[in-house]
């Protein structure tokens, strides 16, 4: 993997919310809708190598790796160094998949609301919750909630449904 200086990379800015278990079929129905499968690794730092994560995406009939390096600058914001890899790229990364980790699978549906785009995450081991993303340009952009949801609470601040913790503990939530 190149050198990457994770200062210039760019900010990302998000809110995080549990929400219930979505209505598919309502989601489908919601402007610019589209959903890819994901699975999700995330990697160990060793000497050099910060660790990070590796995706394999599957949208429609076409495969996508992307390795992803964030540092968080506060609850909300973070600098995000993503890169598309190839799939020996991919295979070679896992290899450095962090010990007793699960490899996150889930179905990220993303769509337009209010000028927003969201990503709903609905992964394999819940069948009663699933998580809404927003991305925005600055952490006091309100956010609207989508009438396709149903909000349980923001989890924002609450590092127990970061990706990363998930699939340490097994998407258990204590």
């Amino acid at each position: 993997m190149e050198h990457f200086d994770i200062d210039q990379a760019p900010l990302e800015i998000e809110r995080k919310f549990l929400i219930e278990y979505p209505d598919i079929a309502e989601l489908r129905k919601m402007p610019d809708y589209r959903v890819v499968h994901m699975e999700q690794s995330y990697l160990q730092e060793e000497g050099d190598f910060p660790g990070g994560r590796v995706r394999r995406i599957v949208d429609g009939g076409s495969v996508t790796y992307v390795y992803t390096y964030k540092v968080r600058l506060s609850e909300m914001t973070r600098h995000e160094f993503e890169k598309e890899i190839t799939e020996d790229d991919y295979r070679r990364l896992l290899r450095h998949k962090t010990p007793d980790t699960i490899t996150i699978e889930k179905d990220r549906h993303s769509f337009l609301y209010r000028g927003l785009t969201y990503e709903l995450d609905v992964y394999s081991f819940w069948d009663d919750k699933a998580t809404l993303e927003a991305e925005v340009d600055s952490e006091d952009t309100p956010i609207p909630i989508p009438p396709c949801v149903t909000l349980i609470k923001e989890v924002t601040s609450d590092r127990r449904y970061n990706n990363s913790q998930l699939s340490r503990n097994k998407g258990n939530i204590e």
